[in-house]
């Protein structure tokens, strides 16, 4: 008999059985919650990164403008052997803007900023020569919006690009 009792008292796995399984405890353990806190941290930077100044962006857009338009300009110079020259024109009175010089008819290039308030100065000279002798002086423009400032240069014979005010000729 002893054995008959011994019997009734072990658990069995058949179906029927009244033994409950272990109750997981509710929550999420510290791995899951640091890994979440991980990708949140990770998106937010990712998310500071990429939202961006726009007065910065819209000198970035017009300093890239320039450089193609002085590029062109330069280009026509060579190409039908007349001078020309840019300009800037003041911000103070209207019109906001710049001017190309010595242009041929019918190849007039744009003369106003794609945005407000942006202001340009040459550095040591009234005006930027552009042509057509195919390498020029060094020259070199610092282009302002509100408290922005970037700098375009070439060293004569390269064209016009962003440069380090530390770095600009």
């Amino acid at each position: 008999m002893a054995r008959s009792a011994a019997k009734a008292t072990t658990p069995k796995s058949a179906p029927g059985n009244k033994l409950k399984p272990r109750a997981r405890a509710g929550g999420f353990t510290l791995i899951e919650l640091l890994l979440v806190v991980a990708l949140i941290a990770v998106a937010s930077g990712l998310a500071t990164f990429a939202i961006r100044d726009p007065s910065s962006t819209q000198l970035e857009n017009e300093a890239a403008r320039l450089a193609s338009l002085l590029e062109a300009a330069r280009a026509q110079s060579r190409a039908t052997g007349i001078a020309v020259r840019w300009e800037p024109r003041p911000v103070a009175p209207n019109p906001e803007g710049f001017r190309f010089v010595g242009l041929t008819p019918g190849n007039e290039l744009p003369n106003q900023w794609l945005g407000q308030g942006v202001s340009a100065e040459i550095v040591g000279l009234p005006a930027l020569m552009l042509g057509p002798e195919p390498i020029i002086n060094r020259q070199r423009v610092v282009l302002r919006l509100n408290d922005q400032r970037l700098t375009l240069a070439t060293d004569g014979l390269a064209p016009f690009s962003v440069v380090d005010d530390e770095a600009a000729p």
